[in-house]
């Protein structure tokens, strides 16, 4: 291929080379028909071969921990990794106890929760910087199961009307530890298949709002420890709405004592993190407010005697001492297989730690943002900060977390408040939205709303399914547009946008911008007659209208012929007037023809206006094409055909041409020289077939036919 290359200095490139179709590119460029996968065949060959390359490869790419900590390096990261691993394990004590009620649990669970997990992925993890553990919206979900599954309707104090607590929070724990294992399990499954992918349809919107509402679902629960009232427990739709309403008839009921608390704490602990953000640059590390908050207020409360005297709600004996392992209780897999499955969506990844931590009474953990951001920003290197964060629950479990038991519940649920800043900010995203794209806005809130009125798990399923039908709806509904040369390029842009860009006289050149598939396939033709003004029905109705009147013509004429005959040799032996007004009325019979003729050819031109002789079709906006498709573009190669109109493809993927192939699309009517690698080639292509000197194309190409 000629190329020429000429002074670039001033933005400008030149270019010359022949006009390429799709047979010409293929000789150009080489085109391989060879494949670099391997066959099913080898891959299973493969796969069955065994040696202690591939053994060592599979068991570092399973157990991540053996790959990279040999090669840990003490001097550079230990002090880095010991630091943020003091840092964060500071938080997850606070946090684990808090968000355990979330849950619906005793705080101690928080706690376990916040360390075996954390080992198992120190081991299997391979994210060297995310913190995982306790999170404010699984918790939340795990919460809506424990009270729906053991209510405290259920448990009966002996001899009154109370609520058998103990007995209540077995059950409880139970049921967590049941769901944990089953969503480990899921998420197993699911990373084994690598399934995945499925988060990709979880748009950023999506997710936003659906924190945002979970965010709404935690501080709604919280509130009842704030105001230190007891509403009643609802669930299905509208539960939040219920429980909201409740909490505001109980409000005459409110215990000022623990009003106080709450308040004092809340303020401490939004100005203290106010100030970590505004002066983060300059701190070595965030002050941890949390657990101070946490250790002022359970001296406060114990040395004062607050719980004896003002009948404070507090966390109660934190036990000693690790559980041993057991078994999940099967039977209840039936009951939280849709939660465990809900979950496990939201939890990619983290199967093993999962499994694992249901047999330790834990509940499902996943990463913390809070958490994640204070892992790095205090210096963290390596999983190592993980288990060091880990050491420091596993002496809280082991020695202190007895003290304790005068922790107002109340502090706790400011914590759940104040962490649920960034959620809240996400409300931002709505004027944002509105601003930029309308779609993801509707996204947003339908996903926020459904999140509200229909709980986490049914909101999340009805968000989902919403965000998939938008983009159904929106490959339904592309943009067809009729491109124009613009003046002194090889550029063909849309007319309705761009002034410069010209139609080309007698060439309609159609885009769609989007695939070309079944949903949308028969819209695809209705506007490509609609936009080049070529209706394409009415056409191939007038040529059969004219095909007939044409044979009717013949068979007029013919028969005339045989009359006329006849009468001649009549008139010999009788009158000859009668050949008179036979001729007449054969003449008004052709003048009828004639005039049928003369609309139908009126209609071509008026159909097909300016003189179209040629259609180019830009497909490079399509990424694949099924068996509708495929019959389309047949049947429009087809039809326009018939009426005398040429039919081009242009600017079609490596890809499509081989699925076209495949579907048998290519023929001795459809050739491949139809199929051009830009519109310009095929536009070139088809002035320089016609011969047209009339119109010339301004290009700053040179171009060698």
């Amino acid at each position: 291929m000629d190329t020429e290359k000429k002074d670039c200095s001033v933005g400008e490139y030149f270019v010359k080379r022949r006009v390429l179709d799709e047979l010409r590119l293929d000789e150009v460029a080489q085109k391989g028909t060879w494949s670099t996968k391997p066959t099913l065949g080898e891959r299973l060959k493969e796969s069955l071969r065994c040696s202690v390359p591939k053994l060592k490869h599979t068991l570092l790419s399973w157990i991540p921990v053996l790959s990279w900590l040999p090669h840990y390096s003490i001097r550079e990261n230990f002090i880095g990794d010991l630091i943020s691993g003091c840092s964060v394990g500071i938080m997850h004590l606070p946090q684990g106890m808090a968000y355990a009620l979330l849950a619906s649990l005793r705080p101690v669970f928080g706690l376990y929760t916040s360390l075996y997990p954390v080992l198992v992925y120190f081991i299997f993890g391979t994210s060297r910087h995310i913190s995982i553990g306790t999170f404010a919206v699984i918790s939340i979900m795990i919460g809506s199961v424990t009270e729906r599954l053991a209510p405290d309707i259920d448990f009966p104090a002996n001899g009154t009307n109370g609520t058998d607590l103990d007995a209540r929070d077995a059950h409880r724990v139970e049921i967590a530890c049941s769901l944990t294992v089953l969503t480990g399990i899921f998420q197993i499954l699911l990373g084994v298949v690598r399934f995945g992918f499925v988060v990709t349809y979880l748009s950023e919107p999506l997710i936003r709002g659906y924190t945002t509402g979970s965010a709404c679902h935690v501080c709604v629960s919280q509130l009842k420890y704030l105001f230190g009232v007891k509403p009643a427990r609802f669930t299905g739709p509208l539960s939040l709405i219920y429980t909201l309403v409740d909490i505001c008839r109980l409000l005459p009921e409110t215990k000022v004592p623990e009003l106080v608390v709450s308040l004092v704490a809340l303020s401490v602990l939004i100005v203290v993190k106010e100030i970590n953000d505004c002066y983060r640059q300059k701190l070595p590390m965030p002050i941890p407010i949390e657990i101070i908050a946490i250790i002022a207020a359970t001296i406060i409360i114990h040395f004062a005697d607050l719980t004896t005297k003002y009948n404070i709600d507090v966390v109660g004996e934190i036990p000693s001492g690790l559980k041993a392992p057991r078994a999940p209780d099967a039977t209840l897999f039936s009951d939280v297989i849709g939660d465990a499955f809900a979950i496990a969506i939201e939890l990619v990844a983290l199967g093993l730690s999962n499994t694992v931590g249901g047999f330790f009474q834990c509940y499902s953990v996943t990463s913390s943002l809070s958490r994640s951001l204070v892992q790095e920003s205090t210096g963290g290197k390596t999983q190592v900060a993980g288990v060091i964060s880990s050491v420091i629950v596993l002496v809280t479990v082991l020695k202190i977390g007895s003290l304790f038991s005068d922790l107002p519940k109340a502090v706790l649920s400011t914590i759940v408040f104040v962490n649920l800043k960034g959620m809240f900010k996400q409300f931002l995203d709505v004027s944002l939205l509105w601003k930029t794209n309308k779609v993801d806005l509707m996204v947003w809130l339908v996903t926020f709303t459904s999140t509200i009125l229909l709980n986490l798990d049914l909101g999340l399923a009805v968000s989902v399914g919403f965000s998939m039908l938008t983009v159904i709806f929106r490959t339904q509904l592309p943009r067809y547009s009729i491109l124009g040369h613009v003046s002194g390029t090889d550029l063909y842009l849309d007319t309705d946008t761009y002034k410069e860009a010209k139609e080309i006289p007698g060439i309609k050149i159609f885009r769609s911008s989007t695939t070309i598939y079944y949903t949308n396939a028969e819209m695809y033709l209705e506007a490509l007659q609609e936009k080049s003004g070529i209706e394409i029905g009415k056409l191939l109705t007038a040529k059969k209208q004219r095909k007939a009147v044409s044979r009717l013509s013949n068979d007029t004429f013919s028969e005339m012929n045989e009359r006329n005959k006849g009468q001649v040799n009549e008139a010999y032996q009788h009158d000859t007037t009668v050949s008179d007004s036979d001729s007449e009325t054969g003449y008004h019979g052709d003048n009828s023809i004639n005039k049928v003729s003369q609309r139908g050819n009126e209609e071509k031109k008026r159909a097909v206006r300016s003189g179209t002789h040629s259609i180019i079709l830009d497909i490079s906006t399509t990424s694949f094409v099924d068996t509708v498709s495929v019959k389309t573009l047949k049947n429009i190669f087809r039809d326009f055909g018939e009426i005398d109109l040429d039919v081009y493809l242009a600017g079609c993927q490596a890809c499509v041409v081989e699925q076209l192939e495949a579907a048998g699309f290519f023929s001795e009517s459809i050739p491949k020289s139809r199929l051009f690698v830009t519109v310009h080639d095929a536009v070139l292509h088809i002035l320089k077939k016609l011969g047209d000197t009339d119109f010339v194309l301004d290009v700053s190409c040179s171009t060698e036919m």
